[in-house]
């Protein structure tokens, strides 16, 4: 029997409708199956084919909240730490389930007593940070059911095989185990063969037709103060479209969407001096089409996943080449078309050498 929706539970069922998925992707096909019938997994699927889902819907269908902390998501960046918590939450609301996230650069104190205050079930997280709050006796993985890497490609690329290491051995032989890699490089081979069972199950979807569909385009500039007059072509290009900026600082991006406002763009911000309630209206007015235009940075775009943004504007180039990718990511979902611009100056060269050799990898799947 082919594997839909309408064989989950009653309360999953329902977050996922109100997700707006009507039929699981090829890799949710694939793996959830086999993931309820308690196969480790090793899952090699591109950026953008619901492959949070993939692994998130068998923990949630398997875990009751007394059960307490069953399972550990790692991540190698704390934007994706955010998306995947985020997309785990929603998915696990109607069973009552606890979700939380921890990653560098936040105050671990805080994380300490966040985590003896309450019983999570779920915790998402960046290596550094696990280990960190394992170490100090916080965060107890004895435990955990099921543990998953994702982009395990990357986080070995990254250099953190020994805390991904640290942490395994920090967790019961008896779990289960699921990895998930855009890329299969002999590297993350041996991670699986050393840390999933024998009989582990390899699924690998390929798929052209759920590939993201982004068409990039550079736009070479010989100095920073030629780019608003390029934004307004390229707004006006596409003034039926959503679409997202994304800029370097706050100051930027008030500057900006300030700018902009007093050209009669329909436009607004979301930076970090902006409080939860200003972002929480800013995303409503977005997301229900009454604003076209997002200006953002980073930080206050974390875990951003708005259906139907068919452009994506750098206005700076980012100097992680990681962000990029999730910049980028932010149009041509799950097979959806997008367009992504960016402003290219010669002092960027360098981060475009790293986003182009970060791109490759990605490519080769």
């Amino acid at each position: 029997m082919e594997f839909d929706f309408s064989q989950l539970s009653e309360q999953l069922r329902r977050a996922i409708k109100e997700l707006g998925f009507e039929k699981p992707t090829p890799i949710q096909k694939e793996a959830i199956p086999l993931a309820l019938k308690g196969y480790d997994i090793l899952g090699q699927a591109a950026t953008g084919t619901g492959k949070t889902a993939a692994f998130g819907i068998p923990l949630i269908e398997r875990i009751r909240k007394e059960d307490g902390l069953k399972a550990l998501i790692l991540t190698p960046t704390r934007e994706l730490a955010v998306q995947v918590k985020e997309q785990i939450q929603h998915l696990a609301k109607y069973k009552g389930l606890k979700v939380s996230v921890f990653y560098g650069g936040t105050p671990v104190a805080k994380n300490v007593e966040f985590l003896e205050k309450y019983n999570l079930n779920i915790v998402v997280g960046t290596p550094g940070r696990i280990k960190d709050l394992i170490s100090r006796s916080a965060l107890d993985l004895s435990k955990v059911s099921y543990f998953v890497l994702d982009e395990a490609d990357l986080m070995l690329d990254m250099g953190f095989i020994e805390d991904v290491e640290y942490i395994l051995n920090c967790m019961p032989l008896q779990r289960q185990s699921f990895m998930f890699s855009a890329t299969i490089p002999k590297q993350v081979e041996e991670l699986a063969k050393k840390h999933l069972r024998e009989d582990y199950k390899f699924v690998r979807v390929i798929n052209a037709e759920l590939k993201p569909k982004i068409e990039e385009r550079l736009i070479k500039l010989n100095s920073p103060g030629q780019k608003l007059s390029e934004l307004e072509k390229i707004l006006r290009d596409h003034i039926l479209e959503r679409i997202i900026i994304f800029v370097r600082t706050r100051k930027d991006a008030k500057e900006l969407s300030e700018r902009l406002l007093s050209k009669k763009f329909s436009v607004v911000s979301l930076h970090g001096d902006m409080t939860q309630r200003q972002r929480e209206n800013a995303l409503r007015l977005f997301k229900e089409g009454k604003v076209k235009i997002v200006v953002a940075t980073d930080v206050a775009s974390r875990g951003l996943d708005i259906r139907g943004v068919g452009v994506v504007i750098n206005y700076h180039i980012p100097e992680d080449p990681e962000v990029y990718i999730h910049r980028i990511g932010r149009t041509g979902r799950i097979g959806n078309y997008g367009k992504a611009y960016s402003f290219v100056t010669p002092e960027d060269s360098r981060a475009l050498w790293r986003i182009k050799k970060l791109k490759e990898r990605y490519q080769s799947i």
